[in-house]
């Protein structure tokens, strides 16, 4: 089996799974929904066109850097009424995201990402990615391209969580012993869309964590207007 790593890191992210009335949340990693999103965005897939390949992929998110979290205010007008609405957001958030599955089609959703055919977004049309997204393809599973890859944190957060042993993972889970999760797309369409529920594990224990890694992911939003 063969496992697609990305690379998520932004400014902002903001990633929904439960969003009621004028509260829009976001969860603390990445969603199911928002990267087969993204990945159905890149490939140039209408949201009428079905889904079922991509949400066949096993998902899995390894946090590599806590973000914090931005509660803002937005002021919605109408011709009869304003009122306010409350967004929630990830700042300098930063996960390591395993798509495991068959490898030609690993090797497609690659290739779109390279050469996207719509814009990618990190949860919210507000939240462009910064930096590498695709780490490549590894020929081992979900579970150990998660566990081996090395710590993608910035410098900078590294020192601040020196003591730190291990990285935190959340995977889909066969068993019935997880927790139960609202983030499967069925579908993105705009006249019905559609999400049930996947069984995941939290994995406190997570991976251990290299110490000379010296891995250096500072986020810099100007990097796109210096051409880098």
């Amino acid at each position: 089996m063969s496992t697609l790593l990305l690379r998520l890191a932004g400014p902002l992210q903001s990633w929904g799974t439960s969003s009621k009335y004028d509260y829009r949340f976001s969860g603390r990693e990445p969603s199911k929904s928002g990267i087969i999103g993204m990945i159905s965005a890149a490939m140039g897939r209408s949201r009428e066109v079905p889904i079922d390949d991509l949400t066949t992929l096993r998902f899995g998110v390894r946090i590599d850097q806590e973000g914090t979290l931005l509660h803002d205010f937005h002021m919605v007008h109408s011709e009869k009424d304003s009122f306010v609405t409350h967004r929630y957001y990830l700042a300098d958030a930063l996960f390591l995201v395993g798509l495991e599955g068959d490898r030609e089609l690993l090797k497609s959703i690659e290739s779109a990402l390279h050469n996207p055919a719509y814009p990618l977004f990190l949860g919210r049309r507000s939240c462009p990615p910064s930096g590498k997204i695709c780490l490549g393809i590894k020929d081992s599973n979900l579970e150990i391209a998660l566990r081996t890859e090395e710590w993608l944190a910035a410098d900078w957060y590294k020192k601040k969580h020196k003591y730190r042993a291990e990285l935190e993972l959340v995977m889909d889970d066969d068993s019935n012993s997880g927790t139960l999760v609202r983030d499967e797309p069925i579908s993105f369409s705009q006249n019905m869309r559609q999400h049930s529920f996947r069984m995941v594990r939290y994995d406190i224990r997570g991976c251990k964590i290299d110490e000379n890694s010296e891995t250096s992911t500072d986020i810099d939003p100007f990097d796109m207007l210096r051409g880098e």
